[in-house]
């Protein structure tokens, strides 16, 4: 069975995705589910799994927000091994409209949306009403996009590929730091030092530089061993990965004019509790030099756990 106003919600990165339904434009999102890429040979079986779970009716429509640059049809994932193509997708599933962005577009796009508690302040004044946003977020990768408020009053996206900026320096220590990852990768890119395997590059980083021998460790026990304090290569990778989220945080401020607030998404910063707020990353978000000031007024808001802002943002791209 199939109802005009159902509407199937996706957000797919490299390594969770999730999924919902909506009955029609401006309703509620329901029918929640995460999975793990991992557990499925292609997206479209994915897609295929959830549907049969839900036992609701089926959709005519949907969007998804993808950890991937959209141009054309195909589309092949950076940190997923996953490809496909859009139109056979659509007809595959059934659908009469099926739209992919980028998932930080998708995220950028509910922005508006979210409410104080799913908000939590890192800093600085208040938000400038109609200023643009910036938003980044390191999870399997970087995420990087904005939002700007047109002269028609609508909100329009800037998406690109923001995670793949050089990285950048602010002491001795992440000059040396920087200088390890570009002999091993050639290019030191934001992504490189600020997402998963980002941490667990800095780790094996510190480690290397202080001539220590370094564990093979997941992104995730080195947080869990920086935060218990019980390592101090691990907590000093983290410090590191904070002190540089912190600098392209405030670069893309600047970039943008972002007086409207910098945010935070991403899985990894919102599962560090408060370490955020006694680590450099407000010390090098506003250390800019004559723009110290400017800086210091911008609003920096973390996206906490437990909302469904990506899928907000997918709904919103869909009545765009």
């Amino acid at each position: 069975m199939q109802m005009a106003g159902w509407r199937l919600l996706g957000d797919v990165g490299g390594t969770n995705l999730r999924f919902a339904l909506q009955a029609g434009s401006g309703t509620a999102i329901e029918a929640q589910r995460q999975y793990r890429c991992a557990d499925f040979e292609s997206l479209e079986a994915a897609l295929r799994h959830y549907l049969a779970q839900t036992g609701l009716p089926s959709p005519r429509q949907g969007a998804i927000g993808i950890a991937n640059p959209i141009d054309g049809d195909q589309v092949r994932m950076t940190n997923h091994p996953w490809r496909f193509s859009i139109e056979a997708l659509r007809l595959a599933l059934g659908l009469q409209r099926l739209l992919f962005v980028n998932d930080f577009a998708a995220l950028a796009l509910a922005l508006p949306t979210l409410r104080p508690d799913e908000l939590r302040s890192v800093g600085g004044a208040a938000a400038v009403a109609g200023a643009p946003l910036a938003l980044l977020g390191p999870g399997t990768g970087l995420g990087v996009s904005g939002l700007l408020r047109g002269a028609d009053g609508r909100d329009h996206v800037i998406s690109g590929e923001g995670g793949h900026v050089t990285l950048a320096a602010a002491d001795d220590e992440e000059t040396a730091v920087i200088d390890w990852l570009r002999r091993r990768f050639g290019h030191a890119s934001a992504e490189r030092a600020l997402s998963g395997q980002g941490l667990e590059n800095l780790y094996l980083a510190v480690s290397a530089l202080r001539g220590v021998p370094a564990e093979a460790l997941s992104a995730a026990q080195i947080s869990e061993r920086a935060l218990q304090r019980s390592d101090a290569a691990c907590d000093a990778a983290l410090e590191l990965f904070l002190s540089l989220l912190g600098n392209v945080a405030g670069n893309l401020a600047l970039t943008l004019g972002a007086r409207g607030g910098v945010y935070v998404g991403g899985g990894i910063v919102a599962r560090l509790g408060g370490r955020i707020d006694s680590s450099r990353f407000r010390q090098r978000f506003e250390q800019k030099g004559r723009f110290a000031d400017y800086l210091r007024a911008i609003p920096v808001l973390l996206i906490q756990p437990g909302s469904d802002p990506a899928l907000r943002g997918a709904a919103r791209a869909l009545d765009g």
